[in-house]
């Protein structure tokens, strides 16, 4: 069967090729009924259209930005923060008339090959330190932004001060009186060892992953009100609610337990309330917990957290990357705020 073309309808029809073409993609040069009848040919010799690559190729754009997750997809409609940064880059984008290509990590091999075949206009890496990804993508030349981690020279980067907003976590709960303090640490980027992710004596600027810069933060605070690091619990989990319901059992497990949690994430926090609650310890009479990024289940659940402006990164990120480039490329630190709500109290002879 023979292929049917533009230049196919446009004979059948008795018009130009042109005029064609317009009836697909610029419908306001044609009448009505000089496009009803091209589109009604077309039908007829069941021609879906032009090939989407073709039509990229001719407006010297796709209309699409790539979102990259370095986890699995499922995640970005899992995690409540995920969830709410893409509400704010797909606002922006929506104004735009752009639309969104959702990236996920099933293995390094598929993942550059999706990314290499990718039609878009740019990438947004969403947290993808330590992951070949990052050199995949700058490989395409395209606009990037990052956003949490890396800070790549020359690329537009959106953030918070990680370091400084877990030191303000920290020493609100030292400030409170407790000593026997926990952490709790998201899992490193894959390749890094425990030595590197335990190893803070190296200077943690914004050239560190956002899991270790809070690690950071809590050392800061900790050895600031005269603890020593090394009698703080600490103890890795993922940021993932039944792997860190385990860890929290490890931790509320031990004689003495700690007073105090310092979660790195509110999804984490969640899942030490969810333990206390099961193992009948007193949510701020005997055990104080902050998270940290203030995702909307947060306030109701009266947890003391970080807020950090989740949705306004996605927007952010999103202008960075549908505006004309800027030199030097813009380095975006957005503010937090320490919310305390019922959480936290000061240690008691019950959780002593």
């Amino acid at each position: 069967m023979q292929r049917v073309t533009l230049q196919t309808i446009a004979d059948r029809v008795g018009v130009s090729r042109t005029t064609v073409s317009n009836a697909f993609s610029r419908p306001d040069q044609l009448n009505e009924e000089l496009r009803r009848r091209i589109l009604e040919v077309a039908g007829e010799l069941g021609y879906p259209g032009p090939h989407p690559a073709a039509r990229t190729l001719r407006r010297g754009r796709a209309g699409v930005i790539g979102v990259i997750f370095t986890e699995e997809l499922s995640y970005a409609f899992a995690d409540s923060y995920a969830v709410g940064f893409l509400r704010g880059l797909a606002a922006v984008a929506e104004q735009s008339g752009t639309g969104l290509h959702l990236i996920g990590w099933p293995s390094p091999d598929v993942a550059e090959e999706v990314i290499a075949d990718a039609v878009v206009d740019g990438f947004c890496l969403f947290s993808p330190e330590g992951h070949p990804l990052v050199e995949t993508v700058l490989r395409r030349r395209l606009p990037v932004v990052t956003v949490d981690y890396p800070y790549v020279e020359g690329v537009p980067f959106v953030g918070i001060e990680d370091r400084a907003a877990a030191r303000a976590a920290a020493e609100h709960v030292l400030g409170l009186g407790h000593r026997r303090v926990a952490v709790l640490g998201v899992q490193p980027a894959p390749g890094r060892t425990d030595r590197d992710w335990l190893d803070l004596d190296r200077p943690g600027d914004l050239r560190f992953g956002a899991g270790r810069a809070r690690l950071a933060g809590y050392h800061d605070a900790c050895v600031g009100a005269g603890l020593e690091w090394k009698d703080v619990v600490l103890d890795r989990t993922a940021n993932d609610r039944e792997l860190a319901r385990q860890a929290a059992f490890r931790i509320l497990d031990r004689s003495p337990r700690p007073t105090a949690i310092l979660a790195p994430t509110d999804e984490v926090a969640f899942a030490v309330l969810d333990v206390a609650a099961h193992l009948g310890i007193e949510v701020p009479g005997e055990l104080s917990v902050v998270g940290f990024d203030d995702v909307p289940a947060a306030a109701p659940a009266g947890l003391t957290t970080v807020r950090q402006p989740i949705t306004e990164k996605g927007t952010t990120a999103g202008r960075l990357l549908l505006e004309p480039a800027r030199e030097p490329a813009p380095c975006v630190l957005m503010p937090t705020e320490l919310v305390v709500r019922r959480t936290t109290a000061p240690p008691t002879d019950a959780g002593v």
